[in-house]
């Protein structure tokens, strides 16, 4: 891992959304996106499963399952893996689960086995817009898990794609883009601006620091009013 993913590793998600696109007016911020409608982080279905772990930064690896289809039939579970072998590394795998609504809700798709290969195949998280299982299985491998819930269970599924673009609870994903993300959510940015978010994220975070710590010496509604308009005008 190099030195600007193990910098963003010490701050949390929304700090670096700060930097990529919350508050564009502001000099740290980036502004990569439209903060409303970039579709640059996730909404609030994904669930972390470790919040414990806290972050996971790494580069977007993605595939999209589906249920056994014989038009798609020349992909695997291998092709999954050599494109996290060839990847960039730490590597974040991003699963798309393409089945109707009503399997998707008891599909357990990934579980003990598959994040078995995926970590030794170098990924430290894994998000999906659908459940997946096995929770205790996987947390000793200290890989973030990151789903729409739990569910034991699941029938015959099939690789569809490795390495497409993907939408995962909100957020669009490209291969081979940044995603950072924790117990809040996730966030992904191309990662040409690696450099520049490990950059700003620090002095992003203390000028907010500053400021709060400011608003802890005072009861005073108007001084409280001024130090808010300091961080968010």
């Amino acid at each position: 891992m190099n030195e600007q993913m193990k910098k963003l590793l010490e701050y949390d998600t929304p700090s670096i959304t700060n930097v990529v696109a919350t508050y564009p007016a502001k000099e740290l911020c980036l502004g990569l996106y439209h903060p409303w409608e970039g579709h640059w982080y996730t909404d609030e279905t994904l669930k972390c499963m470790f919040p414990e772990l806290g972050p996971r930064v790494g580069y977007a690896v993605t595939v999209v399952y589906g249920p056994v289809d014989p038009a798609y039939n020349k992909l695997g579970i291998t092709d999954v893996l050599r494109a996290i072998e060839k990847s960039p590394k730490p590597v974040i795998l991003a699963v798309k689960q393409q089945f109707p609504e009503h399997i998707k809700k008891i599909n357990g798709l990934l579980g003990g086995n598959m994040m078995t290969a995926f970590k030794a195949a170098g990924a430290v998280g894994v998000l999906s817009d659908g459940p997946s299982r096995d929770l205790e299985e996987i947390r000793p491998m200290e890989m973030q898990y990151m789903l729409t819930g739990l569910t034991p269970g699941h029938g015959d599924f099939a690789v569809y794609a490795v390495n497409v673009p993907v939408e995962i609870c909100g957020m669009g994903v490209a291969p081979g883009e940044i995603i950072h993300m924790d117990a809040n959510g996730a966030v992904k940015f191309p990662a040409e601006y690696l450099d520049e978010v490990a950059k700003r994220v620090g002095p992003f975070c203390e000028e907010e620091e500053k400021k709060q710590a400011m608003m802890r010496q005072t009861n005073n509604a108007e001084q409280l009013g001024r130090y808010m308009r300091g961080i968010y005008d």
